[in-house]
């Protein structure tokens, strides 16, 4: 098994001896989370507290010292819902205004704006925390924020076994190349339809080989507390929420204002 698999998220985590490393973890996924929750909340068709957000989380990168490069790119992964919202001008009705000749719903334009910028600015909170929390301190602090123990210890299986599965796949993509596969085109659809269901039965039956294992050694559907350090102290909660704190004043004026 690769040393990846050994420290689930080596990848996102970036080293560094800063005060967001050093925070706790509880304290830190508390902070995300509100964060995400206020972007979520901001005005439809209000724009300017997205500037101050990204303010903010760009202090805490610059502190975090992640470069923005590095915190840009890994917004890859929402390309593929953006392509769906590009679709909302098209569909949406009422007001419309004409871009090149192509008629565009103003509400749609609306609406796709908020929902990239939300996912956007969602993404980059998270990535702040990944880039400054090991993954299994982040199942941590979830435990410290009395998560219940069915969702912690189903994200501690997904963390541990993604690159297991990872892996998995790379295996499978060798072979069907050595048979002369080549998935980049339309037409070779069904051998990438195969290969995911190859993929998803050999998991199955790791699964079970886990599950069989674990039991033998008397799991009986619980794990065992796994709590490490010591309770955040009152000063590093103040110090944490104060992003949120900040992300919660931009958000309420954007609605007084609206």
């Amino acid at each position: 098994m690769s040393g990846a698999a050994h420290n689930p998220g080596a990848d996102l985590l970036i080293p560094a001896d800063t005060p967001l490393h050093r925070a706790a973890p509880q304290c830190k996924v508390a902070a995300t989370a509100l964060c995400i929750l206020l972007v979520a909340c901001t005005p439809r068709d209000t724009y300017w507290p997205y500037l101050g957000y990204a303010l903010v989380l760009a202090t805490a990168a610059y502190v975090a010292q992640i470069p923005a490069a590095t915190l840009l790119r890994r917004l890859v992964v929402e390309i593929p819902f953006v392509f769906f919202v590009i679709l909302l001008p098209f569909l949406a009705t009422g007001e419309k205004i004409h871009v090149l000749g192509v008629p565009l719903a103003v509400a749609g334009l609306h609406s796709a704006a908020a929902i990239v910028l939300k996912a956007s600015f969602g993404l980059l909170a998270t990535g702040v925390l990944a880039a400054t929390t090991p993954l299994p301190e982040v199942i941590t602090g979830l435990e410290r924020l009395k998560v219940p123990k069915i969702f912690t210890a189903v994200a501690s299986f997904m963390i541990r076994y993604v690159e297991v599965l990872n892996s998995e796949l790379n295996r499978l993509r060798t072979a069907r190349a050595c048979r002369g596969a080549d998935p980049r085109w339309l037409w070779q659809a069904k051998d990438m339809a195969l290969c995911v269901g190859a993929l998803f039965v050999r998991a199955f039956e790791r699964g079970e080989r886990v599950y069989l294992a674990m039991a033998s050694r008397g799991y009986e559907g619980s794990l065992p507390a796994t709590l490490t350090g010591e309770p955040a102290k009152p000063k590093t909660w103040a110090a944490a929420l104060t992003i949120p704190a900040i992300f919660a004043v931009l958000t309420a004026t954007a609605w007084a204002t609206a």
